[in-house]
């Protein structure tokens, strides 16, 4: 079993900055690949950015350029760093991570408000 535990988020103004970062725990596992998810309120689960053990990572367009997302392997850490931030990035995050057999685990969310 896996449990990831995030942190960071909070109220920023537009255009500020924020990070978050989630530690996945448990015994046994292997992580592949991690990332986040966001959901706003009356619209569906999305993804932000991925990233693989290797490296490789990918964005959602709109978040392109302003969000950058990395990993630390020894510690089972993602960490996403959000630079220029928009109110319509205003959503509850959730850290995403997929061992190599293909169980995918959540976070429990964090609020993300970005004001105008």
């Amino acid at each position: 079993q896996v449990q990831l535990v995030e942190s960071g988020g909070g109220l920023v103004q537009a255009g500020g900055s924020l990070s978050l970062s989630c530690a996945a725990s448990g015994s046994g596992f292997s992580i592949s690949v991690m990332g986040w998810y966001r959901q706003a309120p009356g619209k569906q689960r999305e993804l932000v950015a991925g990233i693989t053990s290797s490296g490789s990572t990918n964005y959602q367009d709109s978040v392109k350029g302003r969000f950058t997302i990395s990993r630390d392997n020894a510690k089972n850490t993602v960490y996403l760093q959000m630079n220029s931030l928009k109110p319509e990035d205003t959503a509850l995050y959730y850290c995403h991570a997929k061992s190599g057999t293909g169980v995918r685990y959540w976070g429990q969310g964090t609020q993300v408000t970005v004001s105008s």
